[in-house]
């Protein structure tokens, strides 16, 4: 597949992620941030959320179902085993929330070859069951190109 096929191709979405308390609490104290509006309901309501909200780079525990679509995709010919994670970010129409049942859909925005290495960009945009809009994930996968025999 050409890149100019690749680019635009958008993948099936998941059925809804289910956004946890104990999820953000979890994931909250893996990354060392106490941050109370992620441990207690209270103290989010009292910054306006209806519940606890995750922290900012929560969203790869589920956006990375619906990326692994386009990665996994043997017609974009990326090698699995060579794949490092080039870059990744979030761009937040809202916080999540604790209780949110969340739908992936990602879309591969280009693909380009460069030296032998192929780099994956893709969009996941994540809205409610409604169709909210929550955030969208912004990622950069490389397969990194075959190591030249001497």
């Amino acid at each position: 597949m050409s890149a100019a096929d690749a680019i635009g191709r958008t993948y099936p979405k998941l059925p809804p992620y289910e956004v946890g308390r104990e999820k953000i609490r979890e994931f909250a104290e893996a990354i060392g941030d106490r941050n109370p509006a992620y441990l207690d309901a209270a103290a989010a309501q009292k910054l306006g959320h209806p519940d606890v909200i995750a922290p900012p780079t929560f969203p790869i525990i589920f956006t990375m179902r619906s990326t692994g679509a386009a990665v996994l995709d043997p017609e974009l010919g990326i090698d699995y085993s060579r794949v490092v994670h080039g870059e990744q970010r979030f761009v937040y129409q809202r916080p999540v929330h604790a209780g949110d049942r969340l739908v992936c859909e990602t879309t591969v925005e280009d693909l380009k070859n460069r030296a032998g290495s192929i780099f994956l960009y893709m969009r996941t945009d994540v809205t409610t069951e409604d169709g909210e809009q929550v955030l969208a994930a912004y990622s950069v996968i490389v397969s990194r190109a075959p190591e030249k025999e001497s």
